[in-house]
């Protein structure tokens, strides 16, 4: 009696396994299924031609992709997908890069019909794929589910990472428009291998599988989702495989530096709130910079002053440059030949000797050669940094100097340098972090100062954010405030990146503006 209960028992545990191991099959569409049609895709792209057959298309501009509407058969099953797709866990994204929620990895999910979908893709399809690259793919499972709704976004990248052959996108949106936004945009490369332009412009479309060859020209963006109510539901991933042979990676020029203008101190007078030229008031500013590394000044130039480069900043004669590549950055920059005469009155201020002198006094940095020598540099919250950039430079000294009789001359302390700019911030503008910018990375002093910034609001993005290197978590975040100067010392694993400035930033028909002088100063 007892062996006949524990064998029903275990009938039972076995019924329920089943259960939960039950996989629905996912019939793809005929055009896959065709092996003319596979040879054809195949010839195509070894041809690096054009090909279309029924619901098939494949392209080689600007780079190898394929669109496969209708990809699977069956409606119902669909349907059931789209479902349990939308009962999983999503989680928030956001980094320089994107912002969208997404899954957690989906290769061992059980759900019948999300195991079934998995299953066709890295299985019947992975030998569709093999037998088209004429390359051998692993069998890795690569899967996630991903929900981009009103202003989510993921900007231009190449999605190269080791052992990424073939990247693929299968929609599940609701009827969908080009004015919705959400749409793959791929873009050309230049010389460099860095993207250039948008000339096409994939909209996503229930039930469609787009996939393409992950290259160093790979560059491609999902544009920002306009609409407010539709949600850009997909599944994507990759299969693996050797990865394409890439060239060294292109950095772009060095940006020049320069000395100081031989300003005295009566620019600062004419321009700086006079609070802020107190020696007392100076010493506070500089015991808590020293402390956190960062502060804010508020209502730091006179308003007068303040308050007429704002209205200078609206003039038509000012040209404006957008600066790339759109893998790094997007954003519009000013001409300096082109400033109103305040405009560049206020450039030159910042560019001044007087202002690179108030600048040592208010953080302790040897940015002048009157600014005196701590000899108690350790002591302080700032210290730490300080003697760890004495000590690397020492070390680089020490190296030189075993290679070269020129000691003396490694030995002379640099002179104090910087850069800038004046920049626009509109819809679609950001900056990205990127791996030329960490093998750069220094210590130095960053400088914001924001105008005609009055409304602006976190939601609209445009603020700039301090991480670790190789790290998400921000260390600090600045956000765009009218007449606040921002300084901010970060060491050489201390990176920055300006938010994307989202659609919510657009005020009826029209973009929402601000403008900011953004340098870097060097010891």
């Amino acid at each position: 009696m007892a062996s006949k209960r524990q064998l029903g028992e275990c009938t039972k545990s076995n019924k329920k396994k089943k259960i939960n191991n039950w996989e629905e099959t996912a019939e793809l569409c005929r055009v896959v299924r065709d092996e003319n049609v596979r040879r054809a895709v195949k010839e195509a792209w070894s041809m690096k031609s054009h090909y279309t057959h029924g619901d098939l298309e494949f392209d080689c501009h600007p780079f190898p992709h394929c669109v496969i509407k209708n990809f699977i058969r069956s409606e119902n099953f669909l349907e059931n997908l789209q479902r349990e797709l939308l009962t999983l866990n999503f989680h928030a994204k956001s980094n320089d890069l994107y912002k969208f929620k997404q899954s957690d990895d989906l290769r061992k999910r059980t759900e019948p019909h999300i195991s079934g979908v998995r299953s066709a893709l890295f299985s019947q399809f992975r030998v569709w794929l093999e037998e088209v690259l004429g390359v051998k793919l692993e069998p890795t499972v690569d899967i996630s589910c991903a929900k981009y709704e009103y202003t989510d976004i993921l900007l231009c990248h190449d999605d190269e990472l080791e052992g990424r052959r073939v990247a693929f996108i299968l929609y599940l949106v609701p009827p969908w428009l080009c004015s919705d936004g959400g749409s793959l945009d791929l873009y050309t490369t230049d010389g460099h291998f860095q993207p250039q332009s948008v000339v096409k412009s994939l909209v996503p479309s229930w039930n469609t599988l787009v996939f393409f060859e992950v290259s160093p020209v790979s560059f491609h963006q999902v544009s920002e989702v306009f609409s407010q109510n539709k949600c850009r539901l997909s599944l994507s991933g990759w299969f693996h495989g050797p990865s394409l042979e890439r060239p060294p990676r292109h950095t772009g020029p060095l940006v020049s530096r320069s000395e100081h203008l031989p300003r005295d101190e009566t620019l600062l007078l004419e321009w700086i709130n006079p609070l802020y030229l107190d020696i007392s008031y100076q010493e506070q500013i500089q015991e808590e910079f020293e402390e956190s590394s960062e502060i804010q000044l508020k209502d730091f130039l006179r308003e007068e002053k303040f308050s007429q480069v704002c209205e200078a900043l609206q003039l038509a004669q000012i040209q404006w440059t957008l600066k790339g590549p759109a893998n790094k950055r997007c954003y519009a920059a000013a001409c300096l030949d082109t400033l109103p005469e305040c405009v560049s009155a206020c450039w030159e201020l910042l560019h001044s000797e007087a202002f690179f002198l108030l600048l040592s006094n208010f953080t302790g940095l040897r940015l002048h050669y009157l600014c005196p020598v701590d000899d108690n540099d350790d002591d302080d919250g700032g210290g730490e940094n300080k003697d760890k950039q004495k000590k690397e430079s020492s070390e680089k000294d020490e190296q030189a100097a075993s290679s070269s009789n020129e000691t003396i001359k490694d030995s002379e302390p640099s002179t104090p340098k910087c850069c800038g700019e004046l920049r626009r911030w509109s819809h679609g503008n950001y900056t990205l972090l990127h791996d030329g910018e960490a093998a750069r990375a220094e210590y130095a002093l960053d400088l914001i100062l924001p105008f005609s910034c009055a409304g602006w609001q976190s939601e609209f993005g445009g603020f700039s954010c301090y991480v670790a290197n190789e790290e998400d978590e921000e260390l600090l975040t600045i956000y765009p405030e009218d007449n606040s100067l921002a300084l901010v010392y970060r060491d050489k694993e201390t990176l920055k990146f300006v938010k994307h400035v989202n659609h919510k930033s657009k005020n009826d028909c029209s973009s929402r503006v601000f403008y900011d002088f953004s340098f870097v100063y060097y010891e």
